[in-house]
């Protein structure tokens, strides 16, 4: 077994974490058929958080090449070294972003999913003429107005990414959401891809383990799945 950060054996071995990607990679390709949309519409976001290196490298080497971190200091600790060996490999940060790590933000990652808020935007412009470059951007959308996620409210929303595309012009890419636990997501799913349609983005991140193929069938670009990849998470630890 692929040894966890404190030892255990809590990751897939190997060969489990590649036929897992081979299962979720037929399974997209099976819903992007059913749904008539060109092979190449959807992208797999690996979501590696809370998995070490090793399961990180396993898939690799199994040929996936876009990955999902939630925290930054995690993502910081695993990737560098592992871009150094697979220099195509691309980081999303996928997690609620806090204003003072948008530096180390903007230095490690292609794409972060979180923008959801106008010091956020600040922090973040501040962070590119710094290091003289900005990921792509993915406004986060709470659809489903939680009051304990993070995400801009539906009602926000449209004002939000007008002056995020003002501010940020192409580099804003598109729009991310998480439906609420429980509930039926494919309103969401709807909602989502309305929004960035009405605003001209191609972007749509939604869909995870338990909803990704209805995730694709309503237009979803980028998919993020990890337990069905790396198989659970360590105790206490919840979501995709």
């Amino acid at each position: 077994m692929l040894p966890h950060s404190d030892g255990s054996p809590m990751d897939m071995a190997a060969s489990d974490i590649g036929k897992a990607l081979d299962e979720v990679c037929g399974q997209i390709a099976e819903a992007v058929e059913i749904a008539g949309r060109p092979s190449d519409a959807v992208t797999l976001v690996a979501v590696s958080k809370f998995h070490p290196a090793a399961a990180v490298e396993a898939a690799l080497q199994a040929g996936q090449r876009v990955f999902g971190e939630n925290r930054v200091q995690e993502a910081a600790e695993k990737f560098p070294a592992l871009r150094a060996q697979y220099p195509d490999l691309r980081l999303h940060l996928i997690g609620g972003l806090q204003t003072n790590k948008a530096r180390e933000a903007v230095r490690i990652a292609d794409v972060i999913e979180s923008l959801d808020r106008p010091s956020l935007s600040d922090a973040l412009a501040k962070a590119a003429d710094q290091e003289g470059c900005l990921p792509d951007l993915l406004v986060e959308v709470n659809t489903g107005d939680e009051p304990q996620k993070f995400g801009v409210p539906r009602e926000n929303a449209d004002e939000f990414i007008r002056q995020s595309r003002k501010r940020f012009g192409e580099k804003l890419r598109g729009l991310m959401c998480i439906p609420p636990a429980g509930e039926d997501p494919v309103p969401h799913f709807r909602f989502l891809r309305s929004l960035a349609d009405q605003h001209g983005l191609p972007v749509r991140s939604m869909g995870m383990s338990a909803d990704y193929p209805r995730a694709i069938a309503e237009g979803a670009t980028l998919v993020r799945v990890g337990t069905a990849i790396f198989g659970a998470r360590p105790t206490g630890v919840a979501g995709d």
